[in-house]
């Protein structure tokens, strides 16, 4: 299932930083489309987040700027689609300032988690799905009966559904976990290559996030 759209919230915030954070991240991709192979390489490894570099204090720009690099096509479309679906409401919800440092902050605690389960590793870190995650995890505390709208594919045809916002971030949560569980133990073609755990800790971030604004509307 693929998020399409949700029950919008209008509001007097127009979601300007949401926008901006989608252009980056489009820049940054059409910018390493330039690069040859091994520019890329070293780019990545410059501007990717890298847990031994950043244990030993290296590097630490790289906890921002990798928010804004992806891998590839469907890496920065499916990121960016969740962003588009869901940022809004959470820009909406905390104004545009606080916005910026919540994306921020989902954004750092995400590679904090990374971090935490890949001590050893040598190998660069993209994307924004950390951040998003924690919009994500956000989303699901402050509107958890919106209903969102999905594409989904049975067989040969194509529809669209819509289903609670809970339901649909709960099976999302639900599935990182299991994937971040099954990449503690041996890296095989299905667990390697993604940082499942950003993932979780952006969300658990978000979670946290969203009952604290809970608590001060």
């Amino acid at each position: 299932m693929f998020p399409i759209g949700d029950d919008h919230i209008k509001g007097s915030r127009t979601p300007f930083l949401n926008w901006i954070f989608i252009v980056l991240n489009v820049l940054g991709f059409v910018y390493e489309l330039g690069l040859t192979e091994q520019e890329l390489a070293v780019f990545f490894t410059n501007y990717g987040v890298i847990p031994v570099e950043i244990l030993q204090g290296q590097n630490l720009l790289s906890l921002f700027t990798s928010m804004f690099l992806h891998g590839g096509w469907m890496h920065l479309i499916g990121n960016m689609l969740f962003l588009w679906v869901f940022g809004d409401n959470i820009e909406h919800e905390f104004g545009h300032l606080k916005y910026l440092l919540f994306y921020l902050a989902g954004g750092l605690a995400a590679s904090a988690a990374h971090i935490y389960f890949n001590m050893e590793s040598v190998v660069p870190s993209i994307g924004a799905s950390g951040a998003i995650s924690a919009v994500l995890g956000a989303y699901l505390v402050l509107h958890p009966k919106n209903k969102v709208r999905v594409l989904v594919f049975l067989g040969f045809f194509i529809t669209t559904w819509r289903v609670n916002a809970f339901f649909f971030l709960g099976i999302w949560i639900v599935q990182q976990v299991i994937s971040g569980v099954a990449s503690i133990s041996i890296d095989t073609a299905q667990t390697s290559g993604v940082a499942w755990w950003a993932h979780i800790g952006g969300f658990v971030f978000g979670v946290a996030g969203g009952f604290f604004r809970r608590l001060i509307r």
